[in-house]
C-alpha cells in the first residue's frame, strides 16, 4: 500500500510538470476570468468574518485551538490499539482441543457431535471437520485436534440482529456447555495460517512459558490462565498440556541389578528387545535388491500389561559361574504407569509450555496490559522460568517499534523539505504547524467510530502529514507573496485569508472525498482500510476550519517577514531594521 501511494505520488508529480501545461495550453483559451461558484461564495461568505473575528481575538483562537489539541492527545490515550484491524473473510475456523491421551475412536463421537450442532445453525452454510493431523504429516498433532471449516452464508441474508461476534459468542457457550474439558478456539482460515505461521502456537495470541521441569511449568501455566480468566475481553482460554500421556516408566535399581551381575545397559537391552522388538535377520525380495528385517518379539499378551512387562525375564550369570539364570524384571528394576510427556514445545533450546487465547469484545492492547499487570501481581515465577507475549501481539510491538523511527525520520524529512522550500526556519514551522491541525480530525474520527488504532489508521496518519503540509504551504506562501508586492502587514493578512480559501477547500475535500468509499464500506476485506480511510477524511474534514482560521492567527503572531527593501543584502531580515508591529500596524521607519 505504501509503495502504491509513492508510485501514485511520483507519477502525478511527473504529469503535473509534463502533461499538465501541454494540455492547459491546448484547451484553455488566452484569456480566463476568475469566477466564483455559489458554493464558494457562500463558504466565503462565513469564512472571512469568522477569519477576521479569529484575527481580532488572537488568544482566543490560539487558546481554541491547544483544547482541540490536548483533547486529541487525550483522545489518542484513550482509544484501543491493535496490531491490524479484524479482517472479516466470511468463515469461521474452529479448533477444539481434547484431552492428550485420547484415541481416534474416543474423539470420534466428540467431532460428530460437534459438528451437528454447528450445522443447526441457519447462517452457516456447511461444515467440513478434519479429525487428528494432516495427512501430509505437515501438522505435528495427534487425536486430539479436531478442526472444523465453517463458510457462513451472506450477511446480508441473517435474521435482524444477528452478527458474527454473537453467533461466535453463542456457538462458543453452547460448545463449552455441552463438551466440558474441551478447548475451543475461533478464528478464520486465513487468519489461523498467519497467527499460526507468526506465533508457532494453534491460537490467535499465545503466551510462552519458558522452564526446564514440565510439572513446574504446567503449575505455573494453570496459574497464569486463572489470572487471565479474570480479564475482561479474554476468549479462548487454554494451556496446551504437555504431561498427559500414559507412559510405561522403568526405572533400574543398580544396587539390586549388580547382586545378579546385570548393568543397566544389560537391562535396558532386554527391555528393548522383549517390547520394541530386535531385527534378527534380513529378508530379501526374489529377483530385487529390496530387503526388509525380520523384527523379533514377545507375543501381545506377554507385553500388553504392566504386570507383563514385570514377568519380563533378564538373563543373568549363574552363581556358580556356569550358564545363565532368569531374572524376572520386577526384581532388578521398578515398574509402573506415570503421566509421561506427549507433546514438548521448544524454541531457542528452551523447553516452554503455551498458553493460547484470543481477545474478542476489546482492543487488543487494553486486554493485554491488564492480564499483564495481573500475572505480574499474582504469578512470581522461580528461578530459571520466564514467560513471552507471542501472536499478534508481538507483530504489534514489532511494528510500533518501527513507527517510533519511521516516524520520527518522516517528520523531520518534511522539515527539511519546507525549509528547502522557504529557507526559514520560522515559515517551515509555521507550515509544519498544520499538521497538529489535522491530527485532530484523525483522532476524532477514530473515537467516535470506536475504532482501535492499528498500523493500518497509522499510516493514514503519515499520509495526512503530507496533505495538511501541502496546505500550510499554500497559506504561508500566499502571505509572502503578498508582502513581496510591498503590501502592509494587514493587507497582507487580508489577501492570505482571501485567496486561500478555495485552494485549502478543495485539497482538503479532493482528499476525504477520495477515501470517502473506502471510510464507509463494509463489505468482506474493507477492514483493513476503513482506519486508514476513517483518518484521512476525519482529519481532511476538520483540516480546512483550523488551518483557515488558526494559521492566519499564527503568522500574524510569528512571521518576520518584512517587503524586499527591508532585507539585508543575502535576503535576509536585517536585526537592526525596523520589523512589523505584533498588532496588524505598518511597518514603523
Amino acid at each position: 500500500m505504501a509503495k502504491t501511494y509513492a508510485y501514485a505520488i511520483t507519477g502525478g508529480l511527473i504529469a503535473t510538470f509534463t502533461v499538465a501545461p501541454v494540455l492547459a495550453t491546448l484547451l484553455l483559451p488566452d484569456r480566463l476570468s476568475e469566477v466564483e461558484t455559489r458554493i464558494v461564495a457562500r463558504l466565503r461568505g462565513w469564512y472571512e468574518p469568522a477569519a477576521a473575528i479569529a484575527l481580532a481575538n488572537r488568544v482566543l483562537a490560539l487558546g481554541g485551538a491547544l483544547l482541540l489539541l490536548g483533547a486529541a492527545v487525550v483522545g489518542v490515550r484513550s482509544l484501543g490499539i491493535e496490531f491490524l484491524p479484524h479482517l472479516e473473510e466470511g468463515n469461521m475456523y474452529i479448533r477444539a482441543s481434547l484431552p492428550a491421551s485420547i484415541s481416534l475412536e474416543a474423539g470420534q463421537p466428540v467431532v460428530n457431535g460437534v459438528r451437528r450442532m454447528i450445522a443447526q445453525y441457519p447462517e452457516v452454510e456447511s461444515v467440513l471437520s478434519q479429525h487428528g493431523r494432516p495427512d501430509d504429516g505437515t501438522d505435528s498433532t495427534g487425536f486430539f485436534n479436531a478442526e472444523f471449516f465453517v463458510p457462513l452464508k451472506p450477511f446480508g441474508t441473517w435474521p435482524a440482529g444477528v452478527t458474527k461476534e454473537t453467533l461466535t459468542a453463542e456457538l462458543s457457550s453452547k460448545l463449552q456447555a455441552r463438551y466440558p474439558g474441551v478447548d475451543f478456539s475461533f478464528s478464520q482460515y486465513i487468519e489461523d495460517n498467519v497467527e499460526e505461521a507468526a506465533s508457532g502456537v494453534k491460537g490467535a495470541n499465545s503466551i510462552k512459558l519458558f522452564g526446564p521441569d514440565l510439572p513446574t511449568l504446567e503449575k505455573y501455566a494453570d496459574a497464569i490462565k486463572a489470572e487471565m480468566a479474570k480479564v475482561q475481553g479474554i476468549e479462548d482460554l487454554g494451556v496446551f498440556q504437555s504431561l498427559g500421556q500414559p507412559t510405561v516408566r522403568i526405572d533400574v535399581d543398580r544396587a539390586r541389578a549388580s547382586r545378579y551381575g546385570l548393568t543397566p545397559d544389560d537391562i535396558n537391552a532386554t527391555v528393548a528387545a522383549a517390547i520394541g522388538g530386535q531385527s534378527s535377520a534380513e529378508l530379501y525380495e526374489k529377483g530385487t535388491d529390496r530387503h526388509f528385517p525380520i523384527v523379533v518379539r514377545l507375543r501381545p499378551e506377554q507385553r500388553d500389561t504392566v504386570d507383563a512387562i514385570r514377568r519380563i525375564t533378564v538373563g543373568a550369570p549363574a552363581p556358580n559361574g556356569t550358564g545363565t539364570i532368569q531374572v524376572p524384571l520386577s526384581e532388578v528394576a521398578d515398574v509402573r504407569l506415570t503421566s509421561g510427556a506427549s507433546f514438548i514445545y521448544r524454541e531457542h533450546q528452551e523447553r516452554y509450555i503455551p498458553i493460547k487465547f484470543s481477545v474478542r469484545g476489546r482492543d487488543l492492547g487494553g486486554a493485554v496490559d491488564e492480564a499483564r499487570a495481573r500475572i505480574t501481581r499474582n504469578v512470581h515465577l522461580p528461578s530459571g522460568y520466564h514467560l513471552e507475549w507471542a501472536g499478534e501481539l508481538d507483530n504489534l510491538n514489532n511494528a510500533v517499534a518501527r513507527l517510533e523511527i519511521v516516524v520520527p525520520v518522516s517528520l523531520l524529512l518534511i522539515l527539511l523539505l519546507l525549509y528547502a522550500n522557504f529557507g526559514s526556519i520560522r515559515d517551515s514551522l509555521l507550515a509544519f504547524s498544520a499538521i497538529p491541525m489535522a491530527i485532530v480530525g484523525g483522532v476524532l474520527a477514530l473515537a467516535l467510530t470506536g475504532t482501535a488504532f492499528s498500523i493500518s489508521s497509522a499510516i493514514g496518519f503519515v499520509a495526512l502529514f503530507g496533505i495538511a503540509v501541502m496546505d500550510g504551504i499554500l497559506v504561508v506562501t500566499t502571505y509572502n507573496h503578498a508582502i513581496d508586492e510591498g503590501m502592509t502587514r494587514r493587507d497582507a493578512l487580508a489577501t492570505t485569508v482571501r485567496h486561500s480559501l478555495r485552494p485549502v477547500v478543495m485539497t482538503c475535500l479532493v482528499a476525504a472525498i477520495g477515501l470517502l468509499p473506502a471510510a464507509l464500506s463494509n463489505g468482506i476485506g474493507s477492514q483493513v482500510q476503513k482506519p486508514l480511510a476513517l483518518v484521512v477524511v476525519g482529519g481532511m474534514t476538520l483540516a480546512p476550519l483550523l488551518i483557515l482560521l488558526v494559521l492566519p492567527v499564527l503568522i500574524d503572531c510569528f512571521s518576520r517577514r518584512v517587503p524586499p527593501e527591508y532585507r539585508g543584502a543575502h535576503g535576509r531580515d536585517v536585526g537592526h531594521l525596523p520589523l512589523p508591529e505584533a498588532d496588524h500596524g505598518e511597518v514603523r521607519t
